[in-house]
């Protein structure tokens, strides 16, 4: 029943998005920016709609009186595609630095240049991260929200941290507050597999940290106010009546931690 389910989400899950990039088109094209992130919230959302409804897997999502008003820089965890769409609904004018290959994708880069996203090019890092940096302070200005996973790529539930210094970087030039965000989707929406487990994913936006830290400070906040806060979901999740699979770093990780599943 399991493979069913993950299989009848997948489908849905793509097919959900072709249609309704075809369906929205002509109002998301022909609309002021503000009023077009309709279309992409509301596709988030009925995905996740879709993943309780289909594969059994709820998402609950707090901390939302953490979120500071205007413009701040949200750092999630990063695991899974879901914290990929799981978040940006929450906010007023989300911003995304992505590679540039993706805006050659036909149709699928038109709809993210509507939103003026960033692109970079990964291959020339340190003018790169100049580029991005003048960019991305040129559209803060307008009440943005700038959205950016600190470890970059995607890792396991109780993976070791592998936070990149870029955050920092950018933190230091954009002189804004950081809300990290913990989660642990990665047992509930794995990487680079299509089983898709049932279960509640709980994900919580944590206080900022203020502007006007040392680049040192920030990382060190960060990391530990991250990871502690994900420690306590993977527990959580591990102790529920009905826990998901915990791969190889996560049980290794509640071993550190002391808990035995």
């Amino acid at each position: 029943m399991l493979h069913i389910r993950s299989l009848a989400f997948n489908f849905v899950f793509y097919v959900s998005l072709i249609v309704q990039m075809i369906f929205w088109t002509p109002y998301y094209f022909l609309s002021p920016r503000h009023r077009a992130w309709l279309v992409p919230k509301f596709w988030a959302r009925s995905s996740l709609w879709l993943q309780e409804k289909i594969a059994g897997t709820k998402s609950e999502v707090t901390g939302l009186e953490n979120l500071p008003a205007g413009s701040f820089i949200l750092a999630p965890k990063h695991q899974s595609f879901w914290d990929a769409i799981a978040f940006f609904p929450y906010l007023r004018d989300p911003l995304y630095i992505l590679k540039r290959e993706l805006m050659w994708i036909p149709f699928f880069g038109w709809y993210i240049a509507k939103m003026k996203m960033i692109p970079v090019n990964r291959g020339k890092r340190s003018a790169a991260l100049k580029a991005v940096v003048v960019a991305t302070r040129r559209e803060m200005q307008n009440d943005r929200q700038l959205i950016i996973y600190p470890e970059g790529t995607r890792r396991a539930p109780g993976d070791e941290p592998a936070y990149k210094w870029g955050i920092a970087e950018l933190y230091a030039a954009l002189n804004m507050p950081v809300v990290p965000v913990a989660h642990v989707a990665g047992l509930y929406w794995p990487r680079r597999k299509f089983l898709r487990f049932p279960g509640t994913i709980k994900a919580r936006f944590l206080k900022p940290i203020p502007a006007g830290l040392s680049r040192e400070e920030f990382m060190q906040r960060l990391i530990s106010e991250t990871e502690a806060a994900c420690d306590a979901f993977l527990i959580e999740a591990a102790t529920s009546k009905n826990p998901p699979p915990m791969p190889p770093t996560a049980a290794k990780r509640l071993k550190e931690l002391g808990v035995n599943t």
